[in-house]
């Protein structure tokens, strides 16, 4: 006997494409040694999400769950699943992990126990970094949901920490990175799509540093929101760059809007201590290749881990400062981020599709499932 479940493959050259696949997975009692069914519960589809596909084959994202087909590919998405059937002597059915799953209903993978939870031992994951191979078991998990929550809250964090964690802690990185460069002489950050998730919270990260200027740049229609979550010094619309007074600062880009890039170069020049590109938001603009001041340089989270730690960083400190700063953030999200739920394979294409086109409001996180 076999298995069927739904999922999501993302055309790789065009990312707004989708497509419902049907997997047949094999009876749980045939499982093969060291392998574990893990029934997909909730995913976050954020904008974040969306880059990951942009940028897939960059960073290797299409290759944490291959398909086979150059042309199809499974998106990694952050979310909570639970082991519904085990092969390996040292992992318990009924246990819930936090991490990155394929967008599917169900998913076998061969994993090895570690002291955080599961790491993915799948052949082709090898090269990858192992936070991103790691299922972080929520038993022992130290920023997430705890067993005194009731229903109702555990499922609310849930919910926000699949939408925000992730996201959190790249911005904490970024934040931790210039300051570990001094801000690379700069008393002023300027953040392009500062109405992203990972924006704001670079920004709730930055606000705390006692930097002359934080200044959001979003577009028109963004402008009121960001202004109100009080993390910003000052708020400019795409349109108002040219307003941005002159003087040193770093930049971090969300958007990757060559324009909107271009722009801010063009008025900053080499006032500009450094520039850095995190996301894709805005997917459908020409990439980055500004004319004036610094070669914009891509932040990759792995990269950046590595390079605080060779400054002498102390990881352990790093650790623990983001565990409080990350239980506060998802706490306080509550007065700006409003969380939507869809069941079903369709209606998870449907938001992908939404979160592509960038019709979702920036007070709302997408939450899916694939079961139908």
């Amino acid at each position: 006997m076999t298995f069927s479940t739904d999922a999501l493959e993302v055309n790789r050259r065009d990312t707004s494409l989708t497509r419902m696949q049907v997997d047949q997975l094999c009876d749980e009692d045939e499982l093969g040694d060291g392998t574990v069914r893990m029934r997909v519960d909730r995913l976050a589809i954020t904008a974040n999400t969306v880059t990951y596909a942009e940028m897939g084959d960059v960073f290797g994202y299409w290759d944490f769950y291959p398909t086979g087909d150059d042309a199809w590919g499974r998106v990694p998405a952050m979310g909570w699943a639970d082991v519904v059937a085990s092969a390996h002597p040292d992992v318990e059915v009924g246990g819930r992990y936090y991490g990155w799953f394929p967008m599917v209903g169900s998913v076998d993978l061969a994993v090895h126990p570690t002291g955080q939870g599961l790491r993915d031992d799948g052949a082709h994951r090898a090269a990858h970094a192992s936070v991103y191979r790691t299922f972080v078991d929520s038993r022992t998990d130290p920023s997430g949901p705890t067993a005194f929550d009731d229903a109702a809250r555990r499922g609310d964090l849930e919910d926000r920490h699949a939408l925000l964690r992730g996201l959190f802690m790249t911005g904490f990185l970024i934040d931790a990175f210039f300051d570990s460069n001094n801000w690379f002489g700069a008393r002023r950050a300027i953040v392009m799509s500062a109405s992203s998730k990972t924006a704001i919270a670079f920004a709730d990260c930055a606000a705390q540093r006692g930097l002359d200027a934080l200044i959001g740049v979003t577009s028109p229609g963004n402008v009121d929101f960001v202004r109100g979550l009080g993390r910003y010094s000052d708020v400019v619309s795409y349109d108002d760059i040219g307003s941005i007074a002159t003087g040193s600062a770093v930049s971090v880009d969300m958007a990757g809007d060559g324009p909107a890039i271009g722009a801010l170069h063009a008025r900053l020049g080499d006032l500009l201590a450094h520039s850095m590109i995190v996301g894709r938001t805005h997917h459908d603009t020409p990439p980055a290749r500004p004319e004036h001041g610094p070669t914009p340089e891509v932040f990759f989270a792995p990269t950046a881990m590595s390079q605080l730690a060779e400054g002498g960083t102390d990881a352990l400190e790093l650790q623990e400062r983001s565990i409080v700063a990350l239980g506060a953030f998802v706490e306080g999200s509550g007065d700006w981020l409003h969380v939507q739920r869809t069941t079903g394979a369709h209606a998870a294409a449907a938001t992908w599709a939404e979160v592509h086109a960038g019709a979702v409001s920036p007070d709302t996180g997408r939450i899916v499932s694939l079961h139908r």
